[in-house]
């Protein structure tokens, strides 16, 4: 960021100069350097007021009302350690110094607070017909159903967005256009959106096989459109590199109690009763992450699903596994879904 040049102010100006610059500027401070620009002090609103107290002048120079001991970070400093400064101050902003002093930059509270960008590239599958929710998507793609006041598919961007990802693909087959109209190239979003078009449906890898070759080499999240869920997918994505996989598939656990006795037996013998036992099962969310050899080993034009892709992957060695999710998930493949998600939405991302 180079807005911070714009509040920086020399030795020897005046504190009504100082006041212009704060207010014409959007950063809520000033920075007042030598000639050489080491960092002398700053100014703030409450400084310049205090100063008013005490009888200064406007006319004087900005060095009687600036802070000429304000708290700094170094450059080498992570985003978490400004943050714990700033937030053990009570502090909007902090600059940025190296260590013979000289100004480098501001780091904001605001911008200390935005997600770290994520460059890995996400694949969205928002081409299916959703035969199951008809008729509301006679004239509508499931992904662009409306869940309270946004689509599905908008939700889930959003989702993305707010963890710091913005390099997006979506695959589309059944009315593309209402998806391409919707979201454009991502711009409104301050994300990219290029999107693959199946001529005919190529199962749930196949559209792998459309992606452009300049595909960020990096894992790669795939998913299903129609998903509402507050998955973790930082902690999806670190579980995936640190266990070196070639492929993760998200899973949940699924319970399911039985509401009789089960009867084990063998040649007409009982060999074990148990009375309403409960049975756990994993189960697939339809999101995975990928590596860039898995993506690149599904040829244009090849139909194929994704469990099939993983099976092809571990009978050629390769480490594929799960990573199990405890967040709120719902796939919305029915009606009782969908309206279940119109419940859902109200409190899931106040």
């Amino acid at each position: 960021m180079s807005e911070w040049k714009s509040v920086v102010l020399t030795t020897s100006a005046t504190i009504r100069e100082t006041m212009r610059v704060i207010d014409q500027a959007a950063l809520r401070i000033a920075l007042v350097c030598d000639e050489q620009g080491s960092l002398q002090g700053t100014v703030t609103d409450g400084d310049i007021r205090r100063g008013l107290l005490v009888d200064c002048n406007m006319e004087e120079p900005v060095v009687r009302v600036m802070n000429s001991k304000p708290k700094t970070a170094k450059a080498s400093d992570s985003r978490e350690q400004r943050l714990k400064i700033m937030d053990k101050h009570d502090l909007l902003s902090l600059p940025i110094v190296d260590e013979q002093g000289l100004l480098l930059g501001l780091e904001t509270l605001h911008h200390a607070l935005q997600p770290k960008k994520r460059d890995n590239p996400v694949f969205i599958m928002a081409g299916g017909f959703g035969t199951r929710l008809r008729p509301l998507t006679d004239h509508c793609p499931k992904p662009m159903l409306r869940v309270g006041e946004k689509p599905m598919l908008a939700h889930l961007i959003d989702r993305f967005v707010a963890l710091g990802f913005h390099h997006f693909y979506i695959s589309t087959h059944y009315m593309p256009e209402q998806i391409r109209d919707y979201f454009g190239d991502g711009s409104d979003w301050d994300v990219s959106i290029t999107y693959v078009h199946e001529e005919t449906p190529l199962g749930t890898g196949g559209a792998l096989g459309l992606l452009p070759a300049d595909l960020p080499k990096l894992p790669l999240i795939m998913m299903n459109g129609d998903v509402l869920t507050k998955a973790d997918f930082i902690r999806l994505l670190e579980h995936h590199e640190q266990q070196t996989f070639d492929a993760t598939m998200c899973v949940r656990e699924l319970e399911h109690q039985v509401p009789f006795g089960v009867i084990e037996s063998k040649n007409e013998l009982i060999t074990d009763m148990v009375e309403k036992p409960t049975y756990r099962y994993r189960i697939n969310t339809g999101i995975y992450v990928l590596s860039p050899e898995c993506v690149a080993s599904v040829k244009p034009d090849t139909k194929i699903d994704l469990p099939t892709l993983l099976e092809q992957r571990m009978s050629q060695q390769e480490k594929v596994g799960i990573y199990t999710s405890h967040d709120y998930w719902l796939d919305i493949g029915r009606m009782d879904d969908y309206q279940k998600a119109q419940n859902d939405i109200k409190g899931l991302f106040k």
